[in-house]
């Protein structure tokens, strides 16, 4: 990616968060993933909200007692992320980061969460960044889509949208615990029907 093409992707990240957070005085919801999931949540430990946005995760997680830590490619999201946290007491580290130019390193964290962010390539650096029975939270769009949602959110572009499966596949070395997605079937009007969730867990090593 050029120069040129970074400083556009920055502008458009930070655009749509000063966007996001003009005139927000509510706390942004975590992802629906790991609210659902809460209770799989260690009691201590490093978590990481990766592509955090306006970091309603990270905030969950820091409530959690977690030692938590924000990542985002906008400097406004970061801010606010920042400044939300010390509004609350909450201990929160919250950084600029260009996730995709350093991901996180090897064996670094016990949680880790991802929402509505893809890019197929950071995959394997995510879940090798899971320590010994660390788990991953990763929710995101899919490519089947009820009509009904269809066109009330999430990117347009094909390459940012999940196949059938796909996600079980991007993380098939890991340790599944929770996997939904469903867009396809029942009451389209009903549940989370454009998103894929995973619960995953990097298992224990083992001595023989």
């Amino acid at each position: 990616m050029s120069p040129e093409q970074r400083d556009a992707r920055q502008a458009r990240w930070e655009r749509r968060y000063r966007h996001a957070a003009d005139g927000a005085d509510a706390t942004p919801a975590p992802a629906a993933v790991l609210a659902a999931n809460r209770h799989l949540l260690p009691a201590r430990g490093r978590a990481l909200d990766l592509a955090c946005g306006l970091g309603g995760s990270a905030l969950l997680l820091a409530e959690h007692g977690l030692d938590s830590h924000a990542w985002d490619y906008a400097a406004g999201a970061v801010a606010r992320v920042a400044a939300t946290a010390a509004a609350r007491g909450l201990p929160l580290s919250a950084a600029q980061r260009d996730v995709l130019a350093a991901p996180p390193e090897p064996a670094s964290f016990e949680v880790i969460v991802v929402s509505r962010f893809l890019a197929r390539p950071l995959c394997p650096a995510i879940a090798a960044a899971l320590r010994p029975g660390g788990l991953l939270f990763y929710q995101t769009f899919t490519r089947e889509r009820p009509v009904t949602t269809a066109a009330s959110g999430g990117p347009k572009n094909r390459d940012f949208l999940l196949a059938p499966n796909e996600l079980l596949q991007l993380f098939a070395g890991l340790r599944l615990i929770h996997y939904r997605e469903d867009a396809g079937y029942g009451e389209p009007s009903r549940g989370e029907r454009s998103e894929a969730w995973l619960v995953a867990a990097r298992e224990e090593a083992t001595h023989g």
